[in-house]
Order: structure tokens, then C-alpha cells, then sequence
């Protein structure tokens, strides 16, 4: 498997508070094509681990790689040069804006912006194509403060695919997406997913963490479990969701009733 193949690694990552370890030597890879989740109780270290792979949080120990570069030095801007993108649970926009110019300035940015630039001579094709992925193309002259939380969502996630887009990676980056759902509707929720499980059938390698569980065990291709800092379970679905230990410390009843996604799909 060559470098370009291999995707993303991560190894011996390590992270502290104060005495506190968040992660606790934390390993695991993502392939091209493949969607992965990340779940776990809170302060089990999942956003210090997404923060810490997006450049947020400085790695104290440990090796982050993407397609055999490695990025644990990078701030998060190089790590967009290389095609790693991400979002936030509370989706970090540009609420002046319109939902266009919003895309019109995240495809402009990673080139470089001049003082003189205005966003209204810039491009609008490519912006209005990845509004039209995510089912916004009809809001383009709409204010994002305006928006509703779930279209505020779904531009996040354009707005994120628009970085790749601009450095050349947009089938060939890196997603990292924390709790691409949260807040949402079971409908808007579907959707949602609908379109992460899209970017991995278009050959990224997405990442992803959540608390809604037919947004884990119903889409992911593979799930992995963080407690206490450590990976104690990385698994298809329905191998996850019979992990005694991830069944009697987190899941519970959880998924009474859920329709396992068989997973192992890669685009």
C-alpha cells in the first residue's frame, strides 16, 4: 500500500490537562472511501483528539500522517494546504455574509486574498455547484444569520468542502466532522448524513464524531469507541454494538431497534 493509499494515521497520540490525560496513546487509521465514526461519553477525549489531528490542539506525543506527510507540527492552514478540512459542533460561519459570498470567500481564501479583492467579482460557479451538494443553491442571496440551524449546518459542511476544493483535494482530502448532526431533527438529521456518507462515496476519508446513534450505527462503514483516552473498541457496527464493555460502560439500550449499517464500504 503506498502512501498516497494509506490515508490517514495516527499513532501513540498523547494529550494532557494539567494531571489530566485526555488521550492516552490513541492509534488508529482512516482510508480514502471511508467513513468513520468516533464515539464515546463525554470527556472520553474525542475533541481533543479531533483538535489535535486538525492543528487547534499541539500534539505532545504521538504522529499524525495524512497520505505519508506528516502534519502533527502543521498549523490547521498548512494541514488545509495538504487536504484536511474541518467542522465544529457549533458551526463556525460567517453571519454578515451571504450564503454565496460565504463560499465565494472559503474558495478564494487558501490562494491568498488581496486588500483590493471584492467578493462580488469573484467566480460564482464553483460555489453555487457545492450549494447545490448540499441543497442550499436556492439560498445563495440569503444572509446566514437568517438561516435555520440545519441549513446553517449543511453550509458548514459546503463551506468545508469548498477548502478542498480550492487546494485541489476536493475527492481526495480529508473530512473531519465533529458532530455533523447535533441539534437536529430525526428527518434533517437523515439528511444530514445522507450527505457525509456522500463525501466518502466521492473518496474522501471523513471522520466523524456524534451522540445521535442511528448517525453512528446506521452510516458509518466502521466505529470507533474512546474512553477514558484510549481506543477500547474499532470495529464494523455490529461488532461494535456487541462489545460487552462498550455495551455495559456507554451504548446500553441504545440502539434497541436501529438498523445496523453492515459497514467495511469503501467508495
Amino acid at each position: 500500500m503506498t502512501d498516497l493509499q494509506r490515508g490517514l494515521q495516527v499513532q501513540g497520540l498523547v494529550h494532557s490537562y494539567g494531571g489530566v490525560r485526555a488521550l492516552d496513546g490513541v492509534n488508529f487509521e482512516v482510508a480514502p472511501g471511508e467513513c468513520v465514526a468516533m464515539i464515546g461519553p463525554n470527556g472520553a477525549g474525542k475533541s481533543t483528539c479531533f483538535s489535535a489531528l486538525a492543528g487547534q490542539h499541539d500534539v505532545m506525543q504521538g504522529q499524525v500522517s495524512w497520505r505519508g506527510q506528516a502534519l502533527q507540527h502543521l498549523p490547521p492552514e498548512a494541514r488545509l494546504q495538504r487536504g484536511v478540512a474541518r467542522t465544529f459542533q457549533v458551526a463556525q460561519l460567517f453571519e454578515a455574509l451571504t450564503v454565496l459570498q460565504s463560499m465565494q470567500l472559503c474558495l478564494q481564501a487558501p490562494g491568498g486574498l488581496r486588500w483590493s479583492d471584492r467578493l462580488d467579482t469573484l467566480p460564482t460557479e464553483p460555489a453555487l455547484a457545492l450549494l447545490s451538494q448540499v441543497g442550499l443553491q436556492s439560498a445563495a442571496a440569503l444572509t446566514v444569520q437568517g438561516l435555520a440551524y440545519g441549513a446553517k449546518k449543511r453550509l458548514e459542511l459546503a463551506m468545508a468542502l469548498s477548502g478542498l476544493h480550492a487546494v485541489g483535494q476536493r475527492e481526495q482530502g480529508l473530512l473531519l466532522l465533529d458532530e455533523p448532526a447535533a441539534g437536529l431533527g430525526p428527518q434533517e438529521r437523515a439528511d444530514m448524513m445522507a450527505l457525509v456518507r456522500d463525501c466518502a462515496r466521492q473518496g474522501l476519508a471523513v471522520l466523524y464524531t456524534e451522540h445521535n446513534m442511528d448517525a453512528v450505527f446506521g452510516v458509518a462503514d466502521r466505529v470507533m469507541v474512546l474512553m477514558r483516552g484510549r481506543v477500547v473498541c474499532n470495529g464494523l457496527p455490529a461488532e461494535v454494538a456487541e462489545h460487552p464493555e462498550v455495551r455495559a460502560s456507554y451504548l446500553g439500550n441504545a440502539l434497541q431497534g436501529l438498523k445496523l449499517n453492515p459497514g467495511g464500504g469503501h467508495a
